[in-house]
């Protein structure tokens, strides 16, 4: 067999050289095009979510609607001072948060919950709580009203069911644009706020924007605000009732100290004027006096040397074994009885014309929410 000669094994050699050179050209411009397509992409969408993100203006009145009739109402229910009246609270966590869920913003897995009959069967249960302890007035937070995460369910129509007859309005602290994180289950787009019910009617309402973070966090935190709700007591001042869900994620002592500052004037302001004042809701502070050992960010320990003249904690007033259970729970995990951390963030202040008469943690073992709710009886001085 002859030899091949030398010059066709050296065109052989640099043609073979050249076809891999083109190969890897081709392979360069084709991961050239592809980042191109993600960053035009990732461009497009980060465009889209700036553009789409608004806050509500401040001072905003609210609708205030009449749920239905209700037999028990038709005489009309009236505040009066020395009357004893019972007000309860409660995160209900967008029906999501069952004693087995775990939230990707705590460190967890899920951004939905399990699925829709799930969500409606959370929610319906914490319904039911309400109308059994059939509280005077309900203070609700993190009720979705249209949500990827809680598959569209209205849950303040389904919390409507359970609350025949009084009076209520909703202040708005969440409309997102879709979101795509986390990747395996993007938490998408929702609409969500907090809801205060009255026996008596409501006579004006109106929702009050508090200061948020002005960096990137504020395009995934909620439009924060709080709600006030005026009820006229038969001595000719109001009782007002103040419904708020204060910043958790990404807080700063700053934006902190900004937003309870906001809050304690308008209640100042009110209390001057003769008027009742009950704040409650979740505060996302630790509500206990003493600090927690090992407490995460969102369990900052509430600062009551801030509260106003003429204002106190609630809870202050509570047999110690009423208040032992606390009221959330962290979402990193599951719960656990034995492991998971607990502290208390939901609660009521009050002025001191107005005296608390009792005070529960209602212990519910977090199976609907990561929250329990609290429930108070006051009487107005």
């Amino acid at each position: 067999m002859n030899a091949v000669p030398q010059d066709v094994l050296a065109i052989c050699g640099d043609i073979k050289k050249k076809g891999g050179r083109r190969k890897v050209k081709k392979a360069i411009k084709r991961g050239i095009i592809i980042v191109l397509v993600l960053a035009a992409l990732l461009g497009g969408y980060a465009a889209y979510v700036f553009k789409t993100y608004y806050r509500l203006p401040d001072m905003l009145t609210l609708e205030v609607k009449r749920n239905g009739e209700n037999s028990d109402f038709e005489n009309g229910f009236k505040v009066s001072p020395g009357g004893a009246y019972f007000i309860m609270t409660y995160n209900i966590g967008f029906g999501a948060y069952r004693s087995d869920y775990s939230f990707f913003m705590d460190g967890g897995k899920s951004s939905w919950g399990k699925d829709e009959e799930s969500v409606i069967a959370a929610v319906c249960s914490m319904g039911d709580i309400v109308s059994t302890v059939n509280p005077d007035f309900v203070l609700l937070q993190e009720v979705d009203i249209d949500g990827t995460r809680s598959y569209h369910t209205n849950q303040l129509e389904l919390m409507n069911q359970f609350l025949e007859g009084y009076y209520y309005d909703f202040a708005q602290n969440y409309d997102s644009p879709f979101l795509f994180f986390p990747p395996w289950e993007p938490h998408g787009a929702n609409q969500a706020g907090i809801a205060t019910y009255a026996r008596a009617e409501i006579t004006d309402a109106m929702r009050r924007s508090l200061p948020i973070s002005e960096s990137f966090s504020k395009l995934v935190d909620l439009d924060r605000c709080y709600s006030i709700s005026r009820i006229p007591v038969e001595n000719g001042f109001n009782l007002c009732i103040y419904n708020v869900h204060t910043s958790a994620y990404g807080g700063s002592d700053e934006i902190r100290e900004a937003q309870l500052a906001t809050l304690y004037e308008d209640m100042a302001f009110d209390y001057k004027r003769g008027n009742y004042v009950i704040c409650g809701g979740d505060f996302n502070h630790n509500l206990k006096a003493g600090a927690q050992e090992n407490a995460p960010e969102w369990a900052y320990p509430f600062p009551r040397e801030s509260l106003p003249e003429g204002f106190h904690m609630a809870i202050d007033a509570a047999m110690k074994e009423s208040v032992e259970h606390n009221t959330c729970r962290s979402a990193e995990t599951p719960y656990d009885e034995e492991t998971t951390y607990t502290v208390t963030l939901d609660g009521f202040i009050v002025s001191d014309n107005v005296q608390v008469n009792f005070y529960q943690h209602m212990d519910w073992g977090y199976e609907f929410s990561d929250h329990d709710p609290v429930l108070m009886q006051f009487i107005l001085e």
